[in-house]
């Protein structure tokens, strides 16, 4: 069965990207738990991150890693998180999270709704910062 994350790469559900390339995609969580949450996404489907090639793992951390020292740069905060759980949705994501306290990384904060705005506004932060870097698969 197709995931919702699927579709969202797809087209078919709304996403705000930052990142596109042929392995993966980033795109601002809707229910993020501090502004500029960004998930890390397989464009393949894989269940369980450790199911994933070492290739792809390995892949799927860089560009969370470029991702993080932009929202470093972005956002006004004192760390970037990243968690890795895979209950939410059964399509591997690595959640990238500014945060300025450890209470910021937690499921139960999560904010039941965003504004259209505020997500694009994060998003082109975003991409502002990957840009300057130099990044390679920014999205426009």
């Amino acid at each position: 069965m197709t995931t919702v994350f699927t579709k969202i790469i797809r087209g078919e559900f709304p996403g705000t990207f930052v990142w596109r390339d042929e392995h993966c995609v980033g795109f601002l969580s809707i229910n993020p738990m501090a502004p500029g949450h960004v998930l890390v996404v397989p464009i393949r489907e894989v269940d369980h991150w450790i199911d994933a090639e070492p290739e792809l793992a390995a892949h799927l951390f860089a560009v969370a890693h470029t991702i993080g020292r932009a929202q470093q740069a972005a956002f006004d905060c004192d760390r970037i998180g990243v968690i890795v759980a895979g209950y939410e949705v059964p399509h591997t994501h690595i959640h990238v999270i500014p945060t300025s306290s450890m209470a910021q990384l937690s499921f139960a904060n999560a904010a039941a709704s965003v504004d259209r705005g505020d997500l694009d506004a994060w998003a082109e932060a975003i991409r502002t910062e990957l840009r300057s870097a130099g990044a390679d698969g920014v999205s426009t």
